[in-house]
Protein backbone atom coordinates (compact mmCIF):
# COMPACT_ATOMS: atom_id res chain seq x y z
CA UNK A 1 0.00 0.00 0.00
CA UNK A 2 2.91 2.16 1.00
CA UNK A 3 4.14 1.97 -2.96
CA UNK A 4 0.35 2.40 -4.39
CA UNK A 5 0.47 5.64 -1.97
CA UNK A 6 4.10 6.95 -3.08
CA UNK A 7 3.44 6.53 -6.34
CA UNK A 8 0.28 9.06 -6.58
CA UNK A 9 2.14 11.04 -3.97
CA UNK A 10 1.96 13.78 -7.18
CA UNK A 11 -1.62 13.30 -7.88
CA UNK A 12 -2.86 13.02 -4.46
CA UNK A 13 -1.01 16.56 -4.07
CA UNK A 14 -2.43 18.12 -7.25
CA UNK A 15 -6.08 16.73 -6.22
CA UNK A 16 -5.15 19.00 -2.98
CA UNK A 17 -4.26 21.94 -4.70
CA UNK A 18 -7.48 21.70 -6.76
CA UNK A 19 -9.41 21.81 -3.94
CA UNK A 20 -7.06 24.98 -2.11
CA UNK A 21 -8.55 26.80 -5.41
CA UNK A 22 -11.83 26.99 -4.12
CA UNK A 23 -12.47 29.83 -1.49
CA UNK A 24 -15.06 28.15 0.54
CA UNK A 25 -15.06 31.15 2.66
CA UNK A 26 -18.12 30.37 4.77
CA UNK A 27 -18.71 33.05 6.66
CA UNK A 28 -18.83 35.04 3.93
CA UNK A 29 -21.99 34.58 1.71
CA UNK A 30 -20.12 36.29 -1.26
CA UNK A 31 -18.18 32.92 -1.39
CA UNK A 32 -21.56 30.75 -1.30
CA UNK A 33 -21.42 29.31 -4.74
CA UNK A 34 -17.42 28.28 -3.99
CA UNK A 35 -18.79 26.97 -0.23
CA UNK A 36 -20.88 24.65 -2.67
CA UNK A 37 -18.37 23.42 -5.00
CA UNK A 38 -16.30 22.34 -2.53
CA UNK A 39 -18.87 20.21 -0.81
CA UNK A 40 -19.25 18.63 -4.53
CA UNK A 41 -15.65 18.35 -4.95
CA UNK A 42 -15.54 15.98 -1.85
CA UNK A 43 -18.26 14.08 -3.13
CA UNK A 44 -17.06 13.34 -6.33
CA UNK A 45 -13.54 12.39 -5.30
CA UNK A 46 -15.20 9.78 -2.04
CA UNK A 47 -17.25 8.31 -5.14
CA UNK A 48 -14.05 7.80 -7.60
CA UNK A 49 -12.63 6.34 -4.32
CA UNK A 50 -14.66 3.88 -3.57
CA UNK A 51 -17.58 5.15 -1.06
CA UNK A 52 -21.50 4.16 -1.45
CA UNK A 53 -24.08 6.93 -0.94
CA UNK A 54 -21.81 9.60 -1.38
CA UNK A 55 -23.84 12.45 -2.14
CA UNK A 56 -24.98 16.16 0.00
CA UNK A 57 -27.21 16.15 2.63
CA UNK A 58 -29.15 19.68 2.50
CA UNK A 59 -29.06 21.61 5.40
CA UNK A 60 -30.66 25.33 7.00
CA UNK A 61 -26.80 26.80 5.89
CA UNK A 62 -24.36 24.29 3.80
CA UNK A 63 -24.18 20.91 2.64
CA UNK A 64 -22.99 18.09 4.62
CA UNK A 65 -20.80 15.50 2.65
CA UNK A 66 -21.34 12.01 3.72
CA UNK A 67 -20.62 8.96 1.90
CA UNK A 68 -19.81 5.05 3.30
CA UNK A 69 -18.46 2.03 2.70
CA UNK A 70 -19.98 -0.69 4.71
CA UNK A 71 -18.14 -3.91 4.37
CA UNK A 72 -19.47 -6.60 7.13
CA UNK A 73 -21.59 -4.99 9.59
CA UNK A 74 -20.21 -7.12 11.92
CA UNK A 75 -17.44 -5.37 12.04
CA UNK A 76 -16.69 -1.86 14.22
CA UNK A 77 -17.39 1.71 12.16
CA UNK A 78 -15.17 4.34 12.18
CA UNK A 79 -17.10 7.44 11.28
CA UNK A 80 -14.48 10.41 9.82
CA UNK A 81 -15.72 13.97 10.65
CA UNK A 82 -13.87 16.89 8.79
CA UNK A 83 -15.18 20.22 7.61
CA UNK A 84 -14.45 22.00 3.99
CA UNK A 85 -15.22 25.57 4.78
CA UNK A 86 -12.52 27.90 5.71
CA UNK A 87 -11.50 31.10 7.11
CA UNK A 88 -11.70 34.53 5.71
CA UNK A 89 -8.58 35.29 3.92
CA UNK A 90 -8.26 38.94 4.97
CA UNK A 91 -5.95 41.21 5.00
CA UNK A 92 -4.75 39.98 1.51
CA UNK A 93 -2.01 42.27 1.47
CA UNK A 94 -0.46 40.22 4.19
CA UNK A 95 0.16 36.76 1.81
CA UNK A 96 3.38 36.35 0.33
CA UNK A 97 0.78 34.33 -2.63
CA UNK A 98 -2.80 35.10 -3.33
CA UNK A 99 -4.43 32.46 -0.20
CA UNK A 100 -6.93 30.56 -3.36
CA UNK A 101 -3.83 30.23 -5.62
CA UNK A 102 -1.83 27.32 -3.51
CA UNK A 103 1.80 27.64 -4.11
CA UNK A 104 4.65 25.01 -3.26
CA UNK A 105 7.72 26.45 -1.27
CA UNK A 106 10.45 24.87 0.52
CA UNK A 107 8.20 21.24 0.55
CA UNK A 108 4.83 23.65 1.81
CA UNK A 109 1.93 24.31 0.56
CA UNK A 110 0.68 27.73 0.80
CA UNK A 111 -3.19 28.55 0.91
CA UNK A 112 -6.14 28.87 2.91
CA UNK A 113 -7.24 25.90 4.50
CA UNK A 114 -3.86 24.04 3.32
CA UNK A 115 -3.93 22.79 7.21
CA UNK A 116 -7.07 24.03 8.65
CA UNK A 117 -8.74 21.70 7.49
CA UNK A 118 -8.72 20.87 3.56
CA UNK A 119 -5.18 19.45 3.65
CA UNK A 120 -6.37 17.01 6.80
CA UNK A 121 -9.22 15.97 5.37
CA UNK A 122 -8.30 15.18 1.93
CA UNK A 123 -5.47 13.06 4.10
CA UNK A 124 -8.59 10.50 5.29
CA UNK A 125 -9.84 10.50 1.36
CA UNK A 126 -6.73 9.60 -0.19
CA UNK A 127 -5.92 6.85 2.36
CA UNK A 128 -9.41 5.40 1.85
CA UNK A 129 -8.70 5.34 -1.31
CA UNK A 130 -5.48 3.31 -0.97
CA UNK A 131 -7.03 0.87 0.84
CA UNK A 132 -9.64 0.42 -1.31
CA UNK A 133 -7.35 -0.27 -4.16
CA UNK A 134 -5.68 -2.70 -2.44
CA UNK A 135 -8.73 -4.46 -0.94
CA UNK A 136 -7.36 -3.71 2.43
CA UNK A 137 -10.07 -1.62 4.47
CA UNK A 138 -10.42 -3.64 7.75
CA UNK A 139 -13.39 -2.00 8.91
CA UNK A 140 -16.61 -0.15 7.76
CA UNK A 141 -16.26 3.58 7.35
CA UNK A 142 -18.04 6.41 6.87
CA UNK A 143 -17.14 10.02 6.03
CA UNK A 144 -19.10 13.58 7.55
CA UNK A 145 -17.59 16.33 6.06
CA UNK A 146 -19.04 19.88 7.16
CA UNK A 147 -18.75 23.25 5.65
CA UNK A 148 -19.77 25.50 8.53
CA UNK A 149 -16.89 24.28 11.28
CA UNK A 150 -15.34 28.07 10.93
CA UNK A 151 -19.17 29.31 11.48
CA UNK A 152 -19.71 27.68 14.43
CA UNK A 153 -21.07 24.47 12.56
CA UNK A 154 -24.43 25.95 13.38
CA UNK A 155 -26.22 23.11 11.65
CA UNK A 156 -24.05 19.92 11.84
CA UNK A 157 -26.11 19.41 15.98
CA UNK A 158 -29.93 18.85 13.64
CA UNK A 159 -28.28 17.22 10.90
CA UNK A 160 -26.48 14.82 13.66
CA UNK A 161 -29.86 14.59 15.90
CA UNK A 162 -31.98 13.80 12.78
CA UNK A 163 -29.70 10.94 11.76
CA UNK A 164 -28.08 8.61 14.72
CA UNK A 165 -29.13 5.93 13.31
CA UNK A 166 -27.29 6.36 9.86
CA UNK A 167 -23.96 7.77 11.68
CA UNK A 168 -23.83 4.44 14.00
CA UNK A 169 -20.25 3.99 14.61
CA UNK A 170 -17.91 3.00 17.01
CA UNK A 171 -15.44 5.78 17.38
CA UNK A 172 -15.25 9.02 15.90
CA UNK A 173 -11.86 10.46 14.08
CA UNK A 174 -11.04 13.90 13.23
CA UNK A 175 -7.78 15.10 12.00
CA UNK A 176 -7.86 19.13 12.50
CA UNK A 177 -5.57 19.36 15.44
CA UNK A 178 -1.83 19.26 15.03
CA UNK A 179 1.34 17.11 16.79
CA UNK A 180 4.31 19.09 18.70
CA UNK A 181 6.99 18.31 15.95
CA UNK A 182 7.62 16.23 12.78
CA UNK A 183 10.06 14.24 14.48
CA UNK A 184 7.66 14.03 17.79
CA UNK A 185 4.27 12.76 16.95
CA UNK A 186 1.76 13.60 19.54
CA UNK A 187 -1.86 12.79 19.67
CA UNK A 188 -4.35 15.36 21.27
CA UNK A 189 -6.36 14.40 24.55
CA UNK A 190 -8.26 17.42 25.37
CA UNK A 191 -9.52 20.61 23.96
CA UNK A 192 -10.79 23.70 25.25
CA UNK A 193 -14.31 24.81 25.07
CA UNK A 194 -14.90 28.52 23.19
CA UNK A 195 -17.23 31.75 24.54
CA UNK A 196 -17.38 34.10 21.79
CA UNK A 197 -19.28 37.64 21.71
CA UNK A 198 -19.53 40.69 19.94
CA UNK A 199 -19.96 43.86 22.49
CA UNK A 200 -21.39 47.73 21.24
CA UNK A 201 -20.71 50.62 22.93
CA UNK A 202 -22.37 53.72 22.04
CA UNK A 203 -22.27 57.26 23.19
CA UNK A 204 -24.03 60.09 21.00
CA UNK A 205 -26.09 59.59 18.58
CA UNK A 206 -23.88 60.56 15.82
CA UNK A 207 -20.08 61.06 15.50
CA UNK A 208 -19.07 64.63 16.77
CA UNK A 209 -16.79 67.14 16.42
CA UNK A 210 -13.74 66.15 18.75
CA UNK A 211 -13.06 69.92 19.23
CA UNK A 212 -16.65 71.39 19.97
CA UNK A 213 -17.66 68.17 22.12
CA UNK A 214 -14.05 66.73 23.34
CA UNK A 215 -13.86 66.49 27.08
CA UNK A 216 -18.01 67.04 27.53
CA UNK A 217 -19.08 63.79 26.02
CA UNK A 218 -18.21 60.09 26.59
CA UNK A 219 -16.48 58.88 23.68
CA UNK A 220 -17.04 55.02 23.10
CA UNK A 221 -13.47 53.96 21.80
CA UNK A 222 -11.92 55.30 25.26
CA UNK A 223 -15.02 53.62 27.18
CA UNK A 224 -14.65 50.38 25.72
CA UNK A 225 -10.73 50.46 26.02
CA UNK A 226 -10.95 50.73 29.92
CA UNK A 227 -13.39 48.53 30.14
CA UNK A 228 -11.83 45.71 28.51
CA UNK A 229 -8.54 46.39 30.12
CA UNK A 230 -10.58 45.57 33.44
CA UNK A 231 -11.28 42.23 32.34
CA UNK A 232 -7.68 41.52 33.46
CA UNK A 233 -5.96 42.52 36.52
CA UNK A 234 -1.98 42.89 36.99
CA UNK A 235 -1.21 38.78 37.15
CA UNK A 236 -3.55 38.66 34.20
CA UNK A 237 -6.08 37.11 36.04
CA UNK A 238 -9.97 37.77 34.62
CA UNK A 239 -12.05 39.60 36.55
CA UNK A 240 -15.45 38.52 35.72
CA UNK A 241 -16.95 37.67 38.99
CA UNK A 242 -17.54 33.69 39.01
CA UNK A 243 -15.61 33.25 36.05
CA UNK A 244 -13.12 30.37 37.82
CA UNK A 245 -15.69 28.76 39.94
CA UNK A 246 -15.74 25.21 38.23
CA UNK A 247 -11.77 25.53 36.61
CA UNK A 248 -10.45 21.88 36.80
CA UNK A 249 -7.35 22.60 38.94
CA UNK A 250 -4.52 19.97 37.70
CA UNK A 251 -2.55 18.43 39.97
CA UNK A 252 0.99 18.68 40.48
CA UNK A 253 1.79 15.34 39.26
CA UNK A 254 -0.63 15.80 36.14
CA UNK A 255 1.75 19.37 35.74
CA UNK A 256 4.79 17.60 36.24
CA UNK A 257 3.74 15.05 33.61
CA UNK A 258 2.87 17.62 30.78
CA UNK A 259 5.63 19.67 31.57
CA UNK A 260 7.75 16.24 30.00
CA UNK A 261 6.26 16.52 26.54
CA UNK A 262 9.78 18.62 24.78
CA UNK A 263 9.27 22.46 25.00
CA UNK A 264 11.75 25.65 23.89
CA UNK A 265 10.95 28.69 25.81
CA UNK A 266 13.44 30.42 23.44
CA UNK A 267 12.18 28.41 20.13
CA UNK A 268 8.76 29.78 20.41
CA UNK A 269 9.83 33.11 21.43
CA UNK A 270 12.04 33.24 18.34
CA UNK A 271 9.16 31.67 16.02
CA UNK A 272 7.08 34.22 17.27
CA UNK A 273 9.28 37.31 17.29
CA UNK A 274 8.63 37.86 20.60
CA UNK A 275 10.94 39.69 23.31
CA UNK A 276 9.20 38.04 26.04
CA UNK A 277 6.18 35.69 26.93
CA UNK A 278 2.92 36.93 28.67
CA UNK A 279 0.06 35.29 30.57
CA UNK A 280 -1.35 34.09 33.81
CA UNK A 281 0.54 34.55 36.88
CA UNK A 282 1.32 30.80 38.17
CA UNK A 283 1.45 29.02 35.40
CA UNK A 284 4.09 28.30 32.55
CA UNK A 285 3.70 29.02 28.91
CA UNK A 286 2.02 25.00 27.95
CA UNK A 287 -0.32 25.43 30.56
CA UNK A 288 -1.30 28.99 29.75
CA UNK A 289 -2.19 27.96 26.51
CA UNK A 290 -4.23 24.33 27.41
CA UNK A 291 -5.38 23.75 30.41
CA UNK A 292 -6.13 27.74 31.60
CA UNK A 293 -8.97 29.51 30.40
CA UNK A 294 -7.83 32.93 28.73
CA UNK A 295 -9.93 35.83 27.27
CA UNK A 296 -9.32 37.60 24.60
CA UNK A 297 -10.08 40.55 22.14
CA UNK A 298 -10.32 39.30 18.62
CA UNK A 299 -10.93 42.17 16.61
CA UNK A 300 -11.67 45.99 17.86
CA UNK A 301 -13.00 48.99 15.41
CA UNK A 302 -14.34 51.84 15.58
CA UNK A 303 -14.06 55.63 14.81
CA UNK A 304 -12.24 57.06 11.75
CA UNK A 305 -9.74 54.77 9.91
CA UNK A 306 -8.91 55.57 6.79
CA UNK A 307 -6.09 58.33 5.09
CA UNK A 308 -5.22 61.42 7.25
CA UNK A 309 -6.77 62.99 9.62
CA UNK A 310 -10.67 63.16 10.76
CA UNK A 311 -11.40 64.62 14.07
CA UNK A 312 -14.07 62.87 15.33
CA UNK A 313 -15.80 61.37 18.80
CA UNK A 314 -17.41 58.44 17.10
CA UNK A 315 -21.32 57.52 17.88
CA UNK A 316 -20.31 53.67 18.39
CA UNK A 317 -17.40 51.62 19.03
CA UNK A 318 -17.12 47.58 18.75
CA UNK A 319 -14.99 44.84 20.44
CA UNK A 320 -15.15 40.94 19.41
CA UNK A 321 -14.40 38.85 22.46
CA UNK A 322 -13.46 35.03 22.77
CA UNK A 323 -12.99 33.56 25.91
CA UNK A 324 -11.77 29.83 26.01
CA UNK A 325 -12.41 27.40 28.55
CA UNK A 326 -11.44 24.24 30.43
CA UNK A 327 -12.97 21.18 31.74
CA UNK A 328 -16.30 22.00 34.22
CA UNK A 329 -17.15 25.54 32.77
CA UNK A 330 -19.90 25.72 30.73
CA UNK A 331 -19.89 28.06 27.69
CA UNK A 332 -23.55 28.98 28.13
CA UNK A 333 -22.90 29.82 32.12
CA UNK A 334 -19.86 31.43 31.42
CA UNK A 335 -21.65 33.82 28.30
CA UNK A 336 -24.39 34.76 30.87
CA UNK A 337 -21.47 35.68 33.39
CA UNK A 338 -19.44 37.88 30.98
CA UNK A 339 -23.07 39.75 29.56
CA UNK A 340 -23.68 40.58 33.30
CA UNK A 341 -20.43 41.47 34.53
CA UNK A 342 -19.70 43.61 30.93
CA UNK A 343 -22.73 45.51 30.96
CA UNK A 344 -22.28 46.40 34.73
CA UNK A 345 -18.46 47.86 34.32
CA UNK A 346 -20.05 50.50 31.58
CA UNK A 347 -20.32 54.04 32.78
CA UNK A 348 -23.95 55.51 33.02
CA UNK A 349 -22.56 57.87 30.14
CA UNK A 350 -22.67 55.44 27.49
CA UNK A 351 -25.30 52.12 26.22
CA UNK A 352 -23.41 48.69 26.11
CA UNK A 353 -24.91 45.66 24.14
CA UNK A 354 -23.70 42.59 24.06
CA UNK A 355 -24.32 40.24 21.29
CA UNK A 356 -23.10 36.16 22.22
CA UNK A 357 -21.96 34.15 18.95
CA UNK A 358 -21.06 30.33 18.83
CA UNK A 359 -19.54 28.50 21.58
CA UNK A 360 -18.52 25.23 22.26
CA UNK A 361 -17.83 22.98 25.63
CA UNK A 362 -14.57 21.64 26.61
CA UNK A 363 -13.43 18.19 26.13
CA UNK A 364 -10.90 15.57 27.63
CA UNK A 365 -10.27 12.35 25.65
CA UNK A 366 -9.90 9.43 27.00
CA UNK A 367 -6.60 7.69 26.62
CA UNK A 368 -7.09 4.30 27.76
CA UNK A 369 -9.97 3.49 24.62
CA UNK A 370 -9.01 1.41 21.61
CA UNK A 371 -9.32 4.43 19.54
CA UNK A 372 -6.29 6.27 21.44
CA UNK A 373 -4.61 3.35 21.55
CA UNK A 374 -5.17 2.97 17.46
CA UNK A 375 -4.02 6.06 16.99
CA UNK A 376 -0.82 5.73 19.09
CA UNK A 377 0.08 2.28 17.74
CA UNK A 378 -0.42 4.07 14.04
CA UNK A 379 1.72 6.76 14.74
CA UNK A 380 4.85 4.65 16.52
CA UNK A 381 4.65 2.48 13.12
CA UNK A 382 4.92 5.38 10.77
CA UNK A 383 7.21 7.68 13.16
CA UNK A 384 8.85 5.34 14.98
CA UNK A 385 8.47 6.46 18.02
CA UNK A 386 5.14 6.79 20.70
CA UNK A 387 3.63 9.49 20.37
CA UNK A 388 2.92 12.38 23.56
CA UNK A 389 -0.76 12.26 24.74
CA UNK A 390 -1.27 16.43 24.88
CA UNK A 391 -3.78 19.27 25.27
CA UNK A 392 -4.29 21.43 22.82
CA UNK A 393 -5.54 25.23 23.58
CA UNK A 394 -8.01 25.28 20.19
CA UNK A 395 -11.60 24.09 20.25
CA UNK A 396 -13.89 21.90 18.27
CA UNK A 397 -17.09 22.39 20.00
CA UNK A 398 -18.38 19.49 17.75
CA UNK A 399 -16.36 16.94 19.64
CA UNK A 400 -18.44 17.83 22.90
CA UNK A 401 -22.27 17.50 20.97
CA UNK A 402 -20.47 13.41 19.25
CA UNK A 403 -20.49 12.37 22.58
CA UNK A 404 -23.34 13.61 23.91
CA UNK A 405 -25.53 13.15 20.76
CA UNK A 406 -24.07 9.68 19.76
CA UNK A 407 -22.40 8.39 23.12
CA UNK A 408 -19.26 8.11 21.00
CA UNK A 409 -15.79 9.31 21.86
CA UNK A 410 -13.41 11.31 19.50
CA UNK A 411 -9.73 10.42 18.28
CA UNK A 412 -8.07 13.71 17.59
CA UNK A 413 -5.24 12.14 15.36
CA UNK A 414 -3.71 15.77 13.70
CA UNK A 415 -1.08 16.44 11.31
CA UNK A 416 -0.31 19.75 11.14
CA UNK A 417 2.07 21.91 12.97
CA UNK A 418 1.96 25.31 15.28
CA UNK A 419 3.97 26.79 12.95
CA UNK A 420 1.24 26.29 9.82
CA UNK A 421 -0.16 29.65 10.69
CA UNK A 422 -3.87 28.49 10.12
CA UNK A 423 -6.49 31.37 10.33
CA UNK A 424 -3.29 33.89 9.52
CA UNK A 425 -1.80 34.61 6.51
CA UNK A 426 0.47 32.50 4.38
CA UNK A 427 -1.12 29.51 6.21
CA UNK A 428 0.77 26.24 5.23
CA UNK A 429 1.27 22.30 5.06
CA UNK A 430 4.03 20.48 4.63
CA UNK A 431 4.10 17.96 2.23
CA UNK A 432 5.88 15.18 4.51
CA UNK A 433 2.56 16.49 7.20
CA UNK A 434 0.47 15.82 4.13
CA UNK A 435 2.03 12.12 2.80
CA UNK A 436 2.72 10.94 6.74
CA UNK A 437 -1.23 11.15 7.47
CA UNK A 438 -2.15 9.21 4.34
CA UNK A 439 0.40 6.63 5.10
CA UNK A 440 -0.75 6.62 8.96
CA UNK A 441 -4.37 6.64 8.11
CA UNK A 442 -4.88 2.80 7.49
CA UNK A 443 -2.15 1.68 10.11
CA UNK A 444 -4.71 3.51 12.41
CA UNK A 445 -7.82 1.70 10.85
CA UNK A 446 -5.51 -1.96 11.11
CA UNK A 447 -4.85 -1.42 14.66
CA UNK A 448 -8.62 -0.45 15.63
CA UNK A 449 -9.93 -3.50 14.12
CA UNK A 450 -8.10 -5.60 16.12
CA UNK A 451 -8.01 -3.89 19.34
CA UNK A 452 -12.18 -3.72 19.15
CA UNK A 453 -12.62 -7.19 18.33
CA UNK A 454 -10.01 -8.24 20.90
CA UNK A 455 -12.13 -5.96 23.61
CA UNK A 456 -15.33 -7.22 22.17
Amino acid sequence: MNAYIEENKDRFIQELLDLLRIPSVSADPAFKGDVLKAADFLREKLAQAGAENAQLFETAGNPIVYAEKIIDPALPTVLVYGHYDVQPADPYELWDSPPFEPVIKDEKIYARGACDDKGQTYMHVKAFEAMMQHQALPCNVKFMIEGEEEVGSVNLATFVKENKDRLKADVIVISDTGMLANDIPSVTTGLRGLSYHEVEVTGPNRDLHSGLYGGAVANPINILCKMIASLHDENNHITIPGFYDDVEELSQEERAEMARAPFSLEAYKKALDLPDVHGEEGYVTMERNSIRPTLDVNGIWGGYTGEGAKTVIPSKAYAKISMRLVPHQSHEEISALFQKHFESIAPPSVKVVVKPHHGGEPVVTPTTSAGYQAAAKAMEDTFGKKPVPVRSGGSIPIVAMFKSELGLDTVLMGFGLDSDAIHSPNEHYGIFNFMKGIETIPRFYQHFAQLHQAQA
